[in-house]
Parts: C-alpha cells; structure tokens; sequence
C-alpha cells in the first residue's frame, strides 16, 4: 500500500506543477517540470521506483522490474494524483484553461518519441544493473522531461504521460477529445522503450 500511496503523492504534485504554470501562463514553465518530477523521483523512488506515469509503469512491466499484480494499482494511483492535480490548480490559480488546438499526426509522433526517450532513460539510469546506486537518475529523467517539453510541448502539448493527459485535461487546459492521442502515443512508447532495452541489455536480470 505504501508504494501506491507514494505515486499518487508524486503524481499529484508533479502533475499540480503542469497544470499551474499553465494556468498561470508561467515563463519557462519547463523548467518548473522537470525539476518537479526530479525531486518527486528522488522523493519517492526508494519506496515505489518513482514512476509516476502510467507509461512508465508500462516500459518498467515490459522490463521485469515491477509485478505484474502491481501495475493497475500504480497506475489507478497515478491517474488519481492527476485528476486530483487538475481540480486543486483551478482552486489555487483561479483559472480554467483554455485548450490549444493540436495537429493530430505530428501530436502522435511527437508523443511517442518523447515518451520513449523518457521511459528509455528511466530505465537504463533507475532500472538496468550496470546504474545501480547511481545519484543521478533522477536528474536524467527530470532533465528528459524538461528537454521534450522544450521542443514539443507547442506540437502536442508536452505530455508524456497519461495521468498528466487527464490532470490537464481535468484544468481543461488540454481537450477532451484529444485524450486518445496520449493514451496511444504514451502507452506505445513506453512499451517500445521496454522492449528496446530488454533487446539492448540481453543479459539484464529481471525481478
């Protein structure tokens, strides 16, 4: 129990953390989120492995290194964070966003590559044997989401991420009828990410 208290803990404030400094239109906003997930995944990631995002949770399955039994659980978790992120940032800032109009096919390519680049990282600095103990896994990932947010978050909206898909969409900051492009885009590059590092690290050991 313990560990799904602690992604839901950290999802809602990383994903709080998006929905407000795009509510408040904050400069440089990027920088307010990957610095959030960092210190969320260095908070929490002892207890749960600091996922925080159900596509994560997917690519760290595919990898081995979470039970099978405790992906929906994470998961529900994550996304409970979110919903939660989404209704308390319209409390705080007094807002309600005002959803940007996305092109679908360069949002869905935008999404996959990002999300796995992100999963990528996670699971060779948070997973793969030869990173164990490292000190700076939760800067990579941070940093991973900082980068992808830089250079797409104006094609797709930067998300990466299921759970921060329904919190933004939730602060209705991101369109209701777009939610299908983060759940595919998300979900398929998480689990490509698993299945390339399992290809690139043959000989890891699995849980």
């Amino acid at each position: 129990m313990k560990k799904y208290i602690v992604e839901a803990i950290g999802s809602f404030i990383f994903i709080l953390t998006i929905c407000c400094v795009v509510l408040g239109k904050v400069a440089l906003a990027p920088l307010a989120i990957g610095s959030a997930l960092m210190v969320m995944v260095y908070a929490g990631g002892h207890i749960s492995g600091g996922h925080f995002n159900p596509a994560v949770t997917l690519a760290v399955w595919v990898r081995g290194k979470v039970n099978t039994a405790d992906v929906p659980w994470y998961m529900l978790a994550q996304v409970i964070g979110g919903i939660l992120a989404g209704l308390v940032s319209m409390f705080l800032t007094g807002s309600i966003g005002a959803p940007a109009v996305i092109n679908v096919g360069p949002a869905l390519v935008a999404e996959f590559i990002f999300t796995f680049a992100l999963c990528y990282v996670v699971l060779h600095t948070a997973t793969a044997d030869d990173t164990a103990g490292n000190s700076y896994y939760g800067l990579a990932i941070g940093f991973t989401v900082l980068i992808g947010a830089f250079a797409v978050g104006g094609i797709s909206g930067g998300m990466f991420n299921p759970a921060v898909a329904i919190g933004v969409s939730v602060a209705r900051a991101a369109a209701w009828p777009n939610i299908w492009i983060y759940l595919l885009a998300d979900f398929a590059g998480g689990a490509a990410a698993g299945f390339a590092f399992n290809y690139l690290n043959s000989g890891a050991k699995s849980e």
